[in-house]
């Protein structure tokens, strides 16, 4: 690694080769950038923790796209897997500081879209 460059900024590099650019925006996006990815880490945020939990989400999330989705969170460091809290050998899933920094774009949208999306509502606060 080179003197200059972090241990910091050399995990935030580690993945350049798969980017469209260096733009934080489309790096972001290329993360968490699709109708499906947020609303995993919502409900996540909200307390599901469970594959079952996150399929039956009202916006019906197919199977396949749900566990690609899980698969980038966790390579991303988004997302970690954690023993089931009912003691069975499934796994759960929860947040880790990376995911829950996510939070603040999650209430941004929830206000954009109470304000500007006629017809929506926000179950929990």
């Amino acid at each position: 690694m080179p003197k200059n460059l972090s241990a910091k900024s050399a995990r935030r590099a580690a993945p350049a080769a798969s980017r469209r650019s260096p733009c934080p925006v489309a790096c972001a996006l290329d993360i968490f950038g699709d109708r499906w990815t947020l609303l995993i880490v919502r409900d996540l945020s909200i307390g599901r923790t469970r594959f079952k939990d996150f399929a039956a989400s009202p916006e019906g999330i197919p199977t396949n796209i749900l566990s690609d989705r899980l698969a980038r969170l966790l390579s991303h460091g988004v997302i970690e897997q954690i023993p089931a809290s009912d003691g069975t050998r499934r796994l759960a899933y929860r947040l880790t500081g990376k995911g829950i920094a996510l939070r603040p774009i999650l209430k941004a949208m929830r206000d954009w879209g109470l304000k500007w999306a006629e017809g929506t509502a926000a179950l929990l606060g």
